[in-house]
């Protein structure tokens, strides 16, 4: 399913519409085949992933409990207890990145808590940070110590070229010429 065509429809509806298509879809999870649906593919115990909508992210989790319309999880990062709704639940490892089109910065879905970011300052710094929080236009970062608060537009991601401090091995490519190899 392509979100970002789906955000650009949604853009353009009304407020009344997205109410009544949220209403809609409420709806039609609460129908007990798409719960039973999830549950019989569960047990307690097992490891899921779990869609954060706070965070606009994955997370992981370990079921404690299984209710009749959600469940009861422990978040692995934090050791809180949640009840998340059984559609929150990825078990088929969805993409959950929702990747928009814009000329600049970052949108709203494609950024969640945790993810390092960089924007450039009012006096044309160039600072790196953490998102701590997402706000409805703008994200609140940690920048060394720091807190700023930026609007998507101005966000970029960073991509770390290090690869060392991901415990990756480094090597080189090494060409042979057939001709000139031992036989």
């Amino acid at each position: 399913m392509n979100f970002s065509d789906i955000i650009k429809s949604l853009n353009n509806a009304s407020a009344f519409d997205l109410f009544r298509m949220r209403a809609a879809i409420d709806r039609v999870l609460d129908e007990p085949r798409w719960m039973q649906s999830v549950q019989v593919r569960l047990k307690v115990g097992q490891e899921v992933q779990y869609f954060d909508p706070q965070a606009n992210a994955l997370r992981q989790g370990r079921l404690l409990e299984l209710r009749r319309k959600q469940a009861v999880v422990v978040d692995l990062a934090d050791a809180r207890k949640w009840l998340i709704s059984y559609a929150a639940i990825n078990l088929d490892g969805s993409d959950v990145q929702i990747r928009e089109n814009k000329a600049q910065g970052l949108g709203r879905n494609e950024v969640g808590i945790g993810d390092t970011v960089d924007f450039v300052d009012r006096d044309q710094n160039q600072r790196t940070g953490k998102i701590i929080r997402l706000n409805d236009k703008t994200v609140s970062l940690l920048c060394a110590g720091v807190q700023w608060r930026v609007a998507y537009a101005y966000l970029h991601r960073v991509v770390d070229a290090d690869c060392r401090d991901q415990g990756t091995i480094e090597g080189s490519v090494v060409q042979i010429c057939i001709d000139d190899a031992p036989t």
